[in-house]
């Protein structure tokens, strides 16, 4: 795509401190657009939006919780944005099921609180991108992948707050959007790996974790099949439908986002891989553990994607963890972090 579109565009982003929060901003910024970020302060000690600078590239980053509505609806007014994509959420299954509360607080109520600021809004946004998981369908575990008329029903507390999310979102565009210049979709991407993951229960940070301190990685279900693709699959996506739907409200809908079949693999086949770029003897062990549900088998169909849009992903699993271990290699020698994940954009778009 032509980042040409977003220079001087005026995009609101909530979740901005996060993993793909800071990625997205990193994009628009070379992009030369006026971002307004508001979220929550990074969580973990060390974080890609604060080792990357992020903060230097937007002309707004507001710490505020989406939970806020008085809040977040002041900051949307302030910003005046023409584009909002709402990143912000709790995105763990685990810890869905330690804190489920929160969980639906922030994953529904936040949806719903910045719809609502939009429908505020003297002059609205006219694209606006609510950000879902793959997580949304009822899991058969079936071999093929799910489709946007599939059923939605997450199993555990994270996966059905952001079906409810969807469901949010469907009928506040029924009730007050329709037929209206504002469009909305929302993109149910897949499970995204890349540099800068530092959170805790994903299995790239964890590797990545034992492979600074030359530890053993320890998987805790191996033979888990999940639509794996690189954190800028999901977010130059995201952009595009973005895009196309302000140039046209009629593309606007909800949208599968993943690799292809072939790159929906184990996790242990994603370990291996990285055990094998990384080098220097490094090794994993199955250390399952019987705990929560999590789903088995997970594949997403983005044949609408394709054919509405005509997008296709670029970077095999074999290439996202080169460019992951890239990243890693740069952050463990203290080097720059901002220019590798310029050189790594600079390389997706090429």
């Amino acid at each position: 795509m032509d980042l040409s579109f977003y220079k001087n565009k005026r995009i609101f982003i909530t979740g901005h401190t996060g993993f793909k929060g800071s990625w997205l901003c990193r994009i628009l910024s070379m992009a030369d657009a006026s971002v307004t970020g508001y979220a929550l302060a990074p969580e973990d000690v060390e974080n890609l939006f604060e080792i990357s600078n992020v903060k230097d590239c937007l002309h707004s980053s507001i710490i505020g919780d989406v939970r806020d509505y008085e809040s977040l609806n002041m900051a949307l007014q302030e910003a005046n944005p023409e584009i909002v994509f709402h990143l912000a959420a709790q995105p763990l299954v685990r810890e869905s099921y330690r804190n489920p509360r929160y969980t639906y607080e922030t994953n529904v109520m936040g949806t719903v609180n910045i719809l609502e600021a939009i429908r505020k809004t003297s002059i609205p946004p006219k694209s606006v991108v609510i950000i879902t998981t793959d997580k949304v369908y009822y899991n058969h575990e079936w071999d093929w992948g799910y489709r946007e008329i599939d059923s939605l029903d997450g199993y555990d507390p994270y996966s059905n707050s952001k079906s409810c999310a969807e469901l949010v979102t469907a009928s506040y565009v029924r009730s007050f959007f329709d037929n209206s210049e504002v469009a909305v979709s929302t993109c149910r991407a897949g499970n995204v790996i890349g540099g800068g993951d530092f959170s805790s229960d994903r299995i790239l940070p964890d590797c990545m974790r034992a492979a600074i301190s030359g530890q053993t990685i320890q998987v805790r279900n191996p033979y888990s099949i999940r639509p794996y693709q690189h954190v800028l699959e999901p977010l130059f996506a995201y952009l595009l439908i973005a895009q196309k739907q302000f140039e046209n409200v009629k593309t606007a809908g909800c949208y599968n986002v993943g690799p292809e079949d072939s790159d929906c693999v184990a996790t242990s086949t994603l370990v291996d891989l990285f055990c094998k770029k990384l080098g220097n003897g490094l090794a994993w062990e199955n250390l399952y553990i019987d705990g929560p549900h999590e789903a088995g088998f997970l594949k997403l169909d983005c044949s609408k994607l394709k054919s509405i849009l005509d997008w296709k992903p670029k970077w095999n699993i074999e290439t996202a963890i080169s460019k992951t271990v890239e990243w890693i290699r740069v952050y463990q020698s203290n080097g720059d972090i901002m220019k590798i994940m310029n050189e790594q954009i600079d390389d997706f778009l090429s």
